[in-house]
Order: C-alpha cells, then structure tokens, then sequence
C-alpha cells in the first residue's frame, strides 16, 4: 500500500495512506461508464452511417475502421502528456471533458435536421444508393464530433489501466510493483469493461434501432458525464504518481548519444559503461535495469569520454547514458516484435463491427413472433464469452494451472497470448463456414438479388464466430496489456499502455488496406453492398491465412526474446511477485530479478 511517503503529481506529500481496493469503485465507475459510453455509439455506427447517412457499405466501413484507428493512436499523445508533465490524473480527467464534448456533438447531428440528410422511405426499394448520400458540410460535424471522442479517448486510455495498477504498486519498498492483487487488477479491469459494453449492446442499441438516435446517443453522453464526475470524486484517495519528464526525450538522448559514439569501442567489462544511481533514482524506484548483451550498438551511449560529465560532476545527457537508461530503450526495442503480433489480429477482428453486422442483418433475427434482436447487439455474445472466460481464467484455470507451474499467475502472459492468437484463427474460420452456408441457402431460395430480403438461417449461425472471438479477447488482450506492463521500464507504463491502443490504431487502418486491397483486386465482386452477392467467406478465409502465418510469426519472436532485469536492495526483497532467476544475497548486496519468465 502506498504511504506518505509518496508525493503527489503537485508535489505535496500525502498525508495518509492511498490507494489500493478503496480507489477501485471510482477508477472502475469511470471506466465502466467510459466503454459504455464508447460502445454505445460504436458497436451500432455502421448502422447509422448506412442508414442515416446513407453511405456506401464499403466506404462507411472504411470511414469507421479509420476513425477507429485514428481514436487508438491519440493515447500516444495522451501518454506522452501524463508521463512528461500533467501526471496520470489529470490527463484522464482532461481527456473526459474532451470526449463529453464530441458526444455532446453527436448529439445535436442526430437530433437536428440540418445536420442529416432526408429520409428516403421505407420499403424494399429504400436502399443507400437510391437515397440522398450526407453532403460534407453534415460529414463534417460527424468529423469533428468523432475527432473530439479521439482525443478525450487518447486521454483516457493509455493512463487509466496504469493509474489502477498504481494504486497496487510499492514504488520505493523493494518489492516488484503490483503483487497479486495488480495482476488480478487487469483481469478486474477487463472485466469490469466487458460488463459496459454488454450492457451498451443490449440497451442502447435496442434504443438506438426502436427509439431513435438521439436518445441513442444521448444516453451515452450521459454516461460520459458520470464517467468524469465519478472520477473526479476519488482524487482524494489516489495515489499520484509524479511525472519525471518525458521518456520520449531520454530515449532520443540515448539514440544522439550513441550516433555521436559510433565510432567508440564498447569495453569488453560492463563495468566501465557510465553508471549513475542519484541521477537514476527518480526514475528507478523499483530498481536500476541491469545490462543486456543483445543491441550492444546502443551501449556507445553509455561510454564515458572526456567531455561528457562536467567537473561538478553533471553529465551531458546529449553527450552519455546511464546503463540504465539505455536499457529503458533496449527493453521498449525488444517489446515491439512481440507487440506488433497484436495488429494483425485487431485487422481481422475489425470485421465484426461492419461485415458481421451486415450479415445479421440479412438473416432471421427473430427470438418471438414480433420481437427481433438488433444486428449490432449480436456483439454482445462476443461480450459474455469474453466475462465468462475472464471470470473462469481468474477463478477456475489459475488456481489449477498454479498447482503444475508454481505460478501465482497460472501461466505467463506470453502463454495466453499465444493461446489467444490460436482461437483467433478458429473464429475467422467460424465466420467464412458460416457466410458460405448464409449465401447458398440465399441462392437456394432465390435472394442472391434481394440485398433487402431476409435470408431464412437463424442469425445464431453466428454466435460461433463471436464468441472464439470474446475467448480470443480474454485471453490475447489481457495478456497483452500484462506483458506491456510488466515488461516496460517503470518511467514509461502509461507509454507503454499507450503501445497497446496504437497496435489497435495500426490494426484498423490494415483492416483499411486490407478491404480497399480485397476490393481493388476483386474488382468489387468479393465486397459488394449487396453482401448477397459478394464473397464475404473468400475474405474470412484470406483473414484466416494471415491469422495462421501471424501465430507462427508470434511463436518466433516468443523464442528469442529476452526478459528485461533490474536491480533492487536484497533487503528489501519482500514477496514480489514471479520474481524468477531471483538471487538472494547478503542484506547489503544487490539482488538481481527477472521480470516474468517463459
């Protein structure tokens, strides 16, 4: 538990313990109001970009895969802001009244007139191309709604999963940050995300298709507004980690430095490379990195020649490097081979927010005589397949997979990525068995050119598809948010964070390339409007290719990867958790841990 010994982003000291499961209510509340509201006016966009808007299938899907990439690169920025100068807190809350103001926008776009085009009727023959597409000037208040929701978003996500595992962390005692409880905090946090999309899926999208889109996106607003508010509340009780300066900037430093010594020779003795515990220390309070062999070039930075540290002893950060710092680089180096297995695999999941969508909307959706499911809500059995993989992975697999392995984890998250990655693949291959058998039973009953009809298969064809797909999130996401965590330098976590939504970001913009690709080379006959006629399962089944050669891509980079280490008190050594390769010495010595295992 963090004490007072601890001094607030302002720089004040605390004067009473923080942190730890009392925050949990207002960090979770945010959170849970924040994904429902993102889910609320995300999950059924394609809709209301086909049917009120009146666009094209494929441009609409392009439009939503873009802004959906472009809202998961904003926590760069986000990330760059809390770790260099606003702090975690502050980023969050600021990026919360951005994105109440691009819901306010949309907002205002669904309930005023001007701001959409007019109706086309009803009817068979009411299609999008027979109807008025939005002119730009409506497109435009779309975009600039959608670009405020981008960067309240990119405020909000790459600091809220660190600033909960902050309130678990024992920066300064010795002990790796977090313990049992932080990892048992991300499984909470996904949890906790999960719940408000589903509900997001059952309630506003019923709204939004039998209510209308004002009430639809007004009630995600709301729920933004009690987002902030609820955060805002618990600033009392946090824990606030104060920022040291931008990562960004010391990593560059390294870079320059170890250009402007390419040509120094690296000193066969480690020993020798430039070391600097004070200078160091507010960036270490878990413990100094130690020295890897791998990326030796990097190491110049860090050999001492005359002129780099001045006569009372400041060094020259442009001219030298800790040991420490540049393995901060090495160790962000090492992780991008391993982050980058995650794109491929949001490209192909990106789908089932436009294609899969399409599809249900073409086939029986009745539960009752008079009551049929919204095509956007079949995402939530993606949902509840996630909650309920979450809950057993915490509550069932770990306490079992303990007894075999010794780990408190069960597993190592590069374990549940991989695992992740596998059922991935059997998804996408759900999803192109499943479109085959939609189509032909739509030429078998003569609808190939009835884009409008309704094709007689149960929508529940589906739920195969998007439930591997809610495994694959239980398994993949959260591991790899655990493995960005814990293997980051400690000065970078929100960086870190902000890794995961940019390997989203990157991953919808492939999605992009990959439709415009598909639709380029098919000449438009795999991808149609009229999905009907188009060849939906030919693209799953390319998707399914990728998938398979991005496992053993991930399978490659798992071999050669390197743990990062780093060096604490021994006699401060206090429980860590997974302290593997650990050596335990005499209280005065150095202990070296590494973090993680494979």
């Amino acid at each position: 538990m963090a004490t007072a010994a601890l001094a607030d982003e302002d720089g004040s000291p605390k004067k009473t313990k923080q942190g730890g499961l009392k925050t949990m209510p207002f960090i979770l509340a945010n959170e849970i109001c924040d994904r429902f509201a993102t889910a609320g006016f995300n999950a059924n966009m394609i809709t209301y970009l086909t049917q009120q808007l009146h666009l094209p299938l494929v441009e609409a899907s392009n439009l939503l895969t873009n802004f959906n990439g472009t809202a998961a690169f904003t926590p760069v920025l986000g990330a760059i802001i809390a770790d260099s100068c606003a702090g975690r807190f502050w980023t969050i809350a600021g990026g919360g009244a951005l994105y109440q103001l691009g819901m306010l926008g949309l907002v205002v776009s669904a309930l005023v007139p001007a701001l959409r085009p007019a109706s086309c009727g009803t009817g068979a023959a009411a299609t999008a191309t027979a109807c008025q597409r939005a002119s730009d000037g409506q497109l435009a208040m779309l975009y600039v709604s959608l670009l405020l929701t981008a960067l309240g978003g990119g405020g909000i996500r790459p600091c809220v999963v660190a600033f909960g595992a902050d309130q678990f962390g024992l920066r300064g005692t010795g002990r790796r940050p977090g313990g049992e409880q932080k990892w048992s905090y991300f499984n909470l946090y996904f949890f906790s995300m999960g719940l408000a999309v589903l509900l997001a899926l059952t309630v506003v999208v019923y709204i939004q298709e039998n209510v209308g889109w004002g009430w639809g996106f007004g009630i995600p607003a709301i729920a933004m507004f009690v987002s902030v508010l609820s955060f805002v509340v618990g600033y009392p009780l946090y824990v606030k980690v104060k920022p040291e300066g931008s990562p960004f900037k010391r990593l560059l430093q390294v870079v320059v430095a170890a250009f402007k010594k390419r040509k120094e020779s690296v000193p066969e003795d480690v020993g020798l490379l430039y070391q600097n515990k004070e200078l160091d220390a507010p960036i270490a309070a878990d413990g100094r990195l130690l020295h890897t062999d791998q990326l030796r070039f990097l190491d110049r930075a860090a050999v001492l020649t005359t002129g780099d540290v001045s006569d009372s002893g400041e060094p020259d950060l442009w001219r030298v490097s800790t040991v420490h710092r540049v393995e901060e680089l090495k160790s962000i180096v090492r992780m991008l081979p391993l982050w980058a297995a995650s794109i491929t695999l949001v490209a192909a999941a990106s789908h089932n927010f436009t294609f899969a969508i399409q599809q249900a909307r073409t086939m029986d959706r009745h539960l009752t005589p008079r009551f049929q499911i919204p095509p956007a809500t079949m995402i939530i059995f993606t949902t509840l397949t996630m909650l309920v993989s979450l809950a057993l992975y915490d509550r069932v697999f770990v306490p079992v997979a303990r007894r075999y392995t010794g780990r408190r984890s069960g597993i190592t998250y590069f374990q549940r990525m991989g695992a992740g990655f596998a059922v991935s693949v059997l998804g996408v291959l759900a999803g192109a068995l499943v479109e085959a058998r939609r189509r032909r039973v739509a030429a078998e009953h003569g609808l190939l050119d009835s884009p409008s009809a309704v094709v007689p298969i149960s929508v529940f064809w589906l739920v195969p598809q998007y439930a591997l797909h809610g495994m694959s999130d239980a398994l993949s996401t959260v591991g790899h948010m655990e493995f960005l965590y814990d293997q980051s330098p400690e000065s970078m976590r929100s960086s870190a964070a902000a890794l995961f939504w940019v390997a989203g970001s990157i991953g919808n913009y492939l999605g992009t390339v990959l439709v415009t690709a598909v639709q380029s080379a098919t000449r438009g006959v795999w991808l149609q409007d009229n999905i009907n006629k188009g060849r939906l399962d030919y693209y799953y089944w390319l998707v399914t290719f990728l998938l398979v050669l991005n496992l053993f891509y991930y399978i490659v980079c798992f071999h050669f990867y390197t743990l990062k280490t780093f060096e604490v008190d021994a006699g401060r050594i206090n429980g860590g958790e997974e302290q593997v390769g650990e050596r335990q010495a005499e209280a005065v010595e150095p202990c070296h841990v590494q973090v993680g295992s494979l």
